[in-house]
């Protein structure tokens, strides 16, 4: 990343791990706010990158960024960075058979219940990429990853994954990249939650959406 200072911001619409996730993005160089008009979130003139949290259900995060999609599309088709988390991955998605509202739509595709006996799936699960090695961001790699969700996403064009697990023979999207300049992020683990490597990730995720912005 550049030398300057990067404004984040995290959407505030009622997901639970806000200041866990500020905090797990806060590193020198990176300036992290939460922010409640999603809309303000994607104003260059303040923010660099948005992050859509996870800890949630999907009707009504989708009902609180309903009148924000437009201008979060936008920003996106103009090249904003977006990352989402566990919930905020699902929202990048069309709609989600957890309930009614409708996500950004920005990766087409569903959102689906695990199909497996037990759920939600809550705990450590091993990550790969497609070609079955290491999960990879910027220099930062990561194997294992912490989990808590029942739904996961299944994008129409599986070349938006980047990282898949496999839950109870359920093989889901664990991590997807997407967007006119590759600027939309996803991952359905917790990398705030799954320890040193993860929070690496995380922040190796955040230099790799700025790079094409920054170059």
């Amino acid at each position: 990343m550049s030398a300057r200072t990067v404004s984040l911001a995290i959407v505030d619409y009622g997901a639970g791990n806000l200041h866990s996730l500020a905090k797990a993005l806060s590193a020198p160089g990176i300036e992290v706010f939460i922010e409640e008009d999603a809309s303000r979130a994607v104003n260059r003139d303040r923010y660099d990158v948005l992050a859509l949290p996870g800890v949630g259900a999907f009707p009504g995060a989708a009902a609180r960024l309903s009148r924000a999609c437009s201008a979060i599309r936008a920003a996106i088709d103009d090249g904003f960075p977006v990352i989402g988390i566990c919930l905020g991955m699902q929202l990048l998605f069309e709609s989600s058979a957890e309930g009614p509202g409708e996500g950004l739509g920005v990766i087409p595709g569903v959102v689906r219940r695990l199909h497996t006996t037990r759920v939600p799936q809550i705990g450590w699960n091993t990550v790969e990429s497609p070609d079955g090695e290491r999960l990879t961001a910027a220099e930062a790699t990561i194997d294992t990853v912490y989990y808590a969700n029942s739904y996961v996403c299944e994008p129409a064009d599986v070349q938006c994954v980047t990282g898949w697990s496999t839950y109870e023979g359920d093989r889901f999207a664990a991590a997807v990249r997407a967007g006119p300049a590759m600027n939309v992020i996803g991952m359905q683990f917790h990398p705030e939650k799954s320890s040193t490597p993860g929070l690496r990730y995380l922040q190796a995720t955040v230099a790799e959406a700025l790079a094409g912005v920054q170059r």
